[in-house]
This record gives structure tokens, sequence and C-alpha cells, in this order.
């Protein structure tokens, strides 16, 4: 038999019933054509098809609504026919106006015009914005008949949080696609369930009937808790937002400073990451400048200032102001103001830029010394005035058995008091440079014709005792200790430096011969101490301001505890070389 022929205009209803025409002659003898014959001969398909024809044709006129109100319109024309007598026609009128079907129509046609289709949702409980400050929470209203929830809950071991457990998958709170496995159940129906326990909070939710409302505290997934717990950074550059104009969004730029650790929570911008703050209240990432994209800043101003530098060195050749000695001087200045620092493995933070080294990001990790780990090196560097030999042996006099220094080695003599290995390993001149040049020495240096240095060694030996070594060096040792071998704890002393001095003060030396001025000595202080902290701030765990000896004593006493009991940030290359 042939196909129906249909047209453009063929409505869907219509291509149905000769769909449906065609069937008949041979439906008796087949099976599956007595199936499709009922089907399409189904009332209800046949009303559907009609809806939908009527919808189809709704939206090609797009007509606009008349009246926006219509329900309303309704009800006054209602409280006029009931106000009097009433005609037939009237009395009818009043009938349809008033029948509940009627009343519903209008109400949806409202709906169509006012296109009001959000749903209402329950309002919020008047004491909840405390808790939005500090927590993300979510309200939940389930309708729950006699059915079960279909969840199970927990106590949670570490938190004592009560969370969802399980979702039964079917049930009231897996169809709601509301509550997920970790969420932390706060309130029932306006209970607070914290101080409950399991028994009872089961026992409230399944006895709930209806409308049943949850305060939940949602949960991080699983794979976002995995990506979030992947890189941490230690900042080693200050960052402000809303002074970079290259930033996409200065309102979501995340501010820091140099030493704050960052958790990388998303990588997938190669320009602009998302990061927090460890130990901030804010649990809403910012953005930071990626790695590539702050080595190029740097890069870029780094050779804008070499341009401005040589060029004002042709003025001032130009000028007839500069010589060639001095010009090399200059050169000689500015190439030794470098950070010579050597790179470890497993370490990104450098960037080779045929220039100086741009500090950017060191990727860390906690770190816990075990009891079978040899303890920690711990490094004081100081600014001038600081005297941190003085403050270092008064802390091992103090804690002979816990603390212990470096013997160093001279080329001196040894007086008649002196032990060997006790004070000083005295050796020859020749041994001496010997061992500067196979790089044993940490620093070394000449006084009154003698030379005297530091050993690694004599920092090794220390160590395998279990003793905690204090080194007084200076910063630029640190190339040579910040290695996975001694994981030195780095701790900036400097003094305090009273602000505000607007006198002149001069005094007579300590030997009575020269005058000095106080406030030149203090201006000096303050810019040895500045220098060092833009130097070698970067590599610092620690800053004690030294006010006077016995507090400074007692404070770095209590770093030292700190240091073997909590877990502190160190360099992932130290403990996943």
């Amino acid at each position: 038999d042939a196909m129906p022929v249909l047209s453009p205009s063929t409505g869907l209803h219509e291509m149905l019933a000769l769909l449906t025409a065609q069937l008949y002659p041979d439906a008796n003898h087949r099976e599956d054509l007595v199936f499709l014959r009922e089907i399409f001969s189904e009332r209800s398909l046949s009303y559907l098809v009609r809806i939908h024809e009527r919808l189809r044709q709704y939206m090609h006129q797009n007509p606009t609504p008349v009246l926006h109100s219509a329900a309303c319109l309704a009800e006054d024309v209602t409280e006029e026919l009931q106000s009097g007598s009433l005609e037939e026609d009237e009395r009818e009128l009043l009938t349809l106006l008033t029948t509940p079907h009627v009343k519903a129509v209008l109400t949806v046609h409202d709906t169509v015009a006012q296109k009001n289709f959000d749903p209402v949702l329950p309002p919020l409980p008047d004491d909840l914005d405390d808790e939005l400050e500090e927590e993300s929470v979510k309200i939940v209203r389930l309708v729950k008949n006699k059915e079960p929830l279909g969840a199970t809950i927990r106590r949670d071991e570490t938190t004592g949080a009560v969370v969802v457990a399980r979702i039964m998958k079917g049930g009231a709170a897996d169809r709601s696609g509301l509550v997920h496995v970790g969420d932390e159940l706060r309130e029932v129906n306006g209970n607070l369930i914290t101080q409950k326990g399991p028994e009872i909070i089961s026992q409230i939710l399944s006895q709930s009937q209806g409308s049943i409302t949850l305060k939940i505290i949602p949960a991080v997934k699983e794979e976002d808790r995995l990506k979030e717990n992947t890189v941490y950074l230690r900042a080693l550059f200050d960052y402000t937002p809303f002074e970079d104009k290259a930033t996409p969004c200065q309102e979501a730029g995340l501010p820091f400073q140099q030493g704050d650790i960052l958790q990388v929570v998303s990588q997938d911008d190669h320009t602009w990451w998302q990061a927090k703050r460890v130990g901030d209240s804010n649990l809403r990432a910012g953005l930071i400048p990626s790695t590539k994209f702050q080595e190029r800043c740097a890069c870029a101003l780094y050779f804008s200032a070499i341009s401005s530098f040589y060029f004002s060195l042709i003025d001032c050749d130009c000028e007839g102001s500069g010589n060639g000695p001095h010009i090399a001087g200059l050169r000689r200045s500015f190439r030794l103001s470098r950070k010579d620092r050597q790179s470890t493995p497993g370490e990104s933070c450098y960037a080779e830029a045929g220039g100086p080294d741009f500090l950017v990001y060191e990727e860390v990790t906690r770190y816990q010394q075990s009891p079978s780990e040899k303890p920690r090196l711990v490094v004081l560097i100081g600014s001038l005035g600081a005297r941190i030999n003085e403050l270092k042996q008064k802390v091992i006099a103090e804690n002979p058995d816990r603390y212990g220094a470096a013997v160093p080695h001279t080329t001196r003599p040894r007086k008649s008091h002196e032990k060997e290995a006790v004070e000083y390993h005295f050796i020859s001149k020749q041994t001496f440079e010997a061992d500067i040049q196979t790089n044993k020495f940490v620093e070394y240096g000449e006084y009154k014709a003698n030379q005297y240095g530091t050993s690694l060694e004599s920092i090794r030996s220390v160590l395998a005792r279990n003793t905690m070594c204090l080194v007084d060096v200076q910063p630029e040792a640190l190339k040579i200790l910040r290695t996975a071998e001694f994981k030195p704890y780095v701790i900036f002393v400097k003094p305090h430096i009273p602000e505000g001095r607007r006198h002149r003060t001069t005094a007579k030396s300590p030997t009575g011969a020269t005058p000095f001025n106080f406030d030149e000595d203090l201006q000096e202080m303050r810019h040895s101490a500045e220098q060092m902290e833009q130097q070698y701030g970067h590599l610092v765990d620690r800053v004690l301001v030294k006010e006077d000896s016995t507090g400074a004593c007692m404070e770095l006493q209590n770093i030292l505890e700190q240091l073997e009991e909590e877990p502190q940030w160190v360099p992932v290359s130290w403990v996943h070389p």
C-alpha cells in the first residue's frame, strides 16, 4: 500500500490519524501492527498530541497577554455580582467564575502572562547570618511521607560532626539531588542535633512526616579534595592585586606577603591560578599570578631597569662626569648585588632568563621530624647590632644536652688552657688552604693574620649526637646549608630600633678615644636590617626582634621547642627528592 500523502501544513495529529488508517487492512494478521494501532488509537495520546500542536501554534504566534492579572479581575467581578440581584445570565457567569477549575485556569494564565516560573523557597532562619559568614550553609526542604529518608549518618571521629555516611539509591534524599555523602548535618526541622547521638537523630528523621527541613554544611567533593591537597607554595614576593593592572579582576585577586603559604586549588588557567592562604578564614579562593607569568613580569622589569641604568651611564659619560674605573665599579656593584643561589633539583621557583634569579614561589610541604631522624640545623643570621653569637652561646649554655655548636677551625696557635676540638680545631695554614679548595667550609675568614672557618663536618658531628646544632653565619652561607641533608630552620635576628629620635646625641666610644653618634648608629642598624630582609627574607622561617639579651634568649628557646614539637613548612624537594 502507498504511504499517506503529507504536506508541510499537516499537523502531528493528522499524521498519526493517517498512519492509523493505513494500519487497519493488515492489522489482524500481525502482532506488531495490532500493537501500533492500539497505541495510536489511545485517547490520551490524542489529547497529548493536540496539546503539543496548540503549544507549537502558541509559540509560533507568540501572542501578548491582554491582561496580566485575570484572576484578580475575576475576583472583582465576583464581588460585584454577589452584591445585588442577578439575572439568569449573571447567575451563570457567577457560577462559572467561582468554579475551582476556572479559577485555576485563570491563575495559570496569570503565571504564564507574568512569566513567574521560579519556585517559591522557604524563608531562611533569622539566626543564619553569623553562620553564613563562617561556612557555606545549605537549607534543604524535602517532602517525605511514611517512607524513610534514604540516608544513613555517622559521627566523624576527628571533628565530632554528624555527617551523611550513605545515600540509598531511589530514596527521598537521592531523588532530591540535594543531599550528598559527607555533608555535615546541623539541624532537623529547627532542632540542633550536633550534641545528639546518631540513634536519636535517626529517630527524629524517621518520625518526621510531610515537609522536613535540614540545615547542611556541604561537603567538599572527593575529587576536589584530592585536587586541593596537591600543591602548596611559599610566596617569595609581596603581591597587592589593587596595584596590579594586569590582573583580570582586582576584586578577585588574593593579596599575600613574602613567606605566606598558598594552597593552589586550580591551575586550569596558565596565567592566573586560584589559591587560598593557609590559615585564612576566608574559604573563597582568589587569583594569583602563575609562576611563568610572574617570571615574565619580573624579567621585563629587570631588563627595563638594565636599560635605564646603562642609559644613565651613557649620559654620565657624555657630560664628562664619569670615567672608566667608576663605570667598572658600578657594573661590578650591580653584578655583585645579584643573589647567586644554587638551584636545587625539584625546585622551579628560579627562572633562567640570562640575568639574575627571579624569585616567585617555592613548592613546600608539611614536615614533622620523626624520632629516628637527625635534628634540623638551626641557622641564625643577624643584622648589624644583633650580636647573634652571644645569643647562641647563652642558649647552648643553659641547655647543653639539647643544643650544641659546631667547633670552628683555626690556624692560630693553641693557648695553654685550650683543648683540641673543644674551643677550636687547630690546623696548619696548609691544611686550611687545602680544605678551602675542597669546599669543606661553610664560611671562613681572616682575623689578625689568622684564619677561622666553620666546616660541614663539624656541623655533622653535632647532629650525629642527636643534638640540635645552632650556627651563626653570614646569610651567603645559606646557599651551601639549604639542602635536604640539613633541612635548615633559618631565624633572622634583628635588634629593636626605636623610632622617632629627633635629636642628635654623641658620646665617647667604649675606649674613650673618639666620640660616636647614636642616631647615626641607629640609622645604620636600621639600614642593615632592611637590606638583609630585602635580600634574604624569602629564605627566613622566623624573625626574632631582640630587645634585650634575656628576653631574646627565652624567645629563642620557645622557637626551638616549637621546631621540635610542631610540623613546619619545608621545600618539597627536602622530603620528596
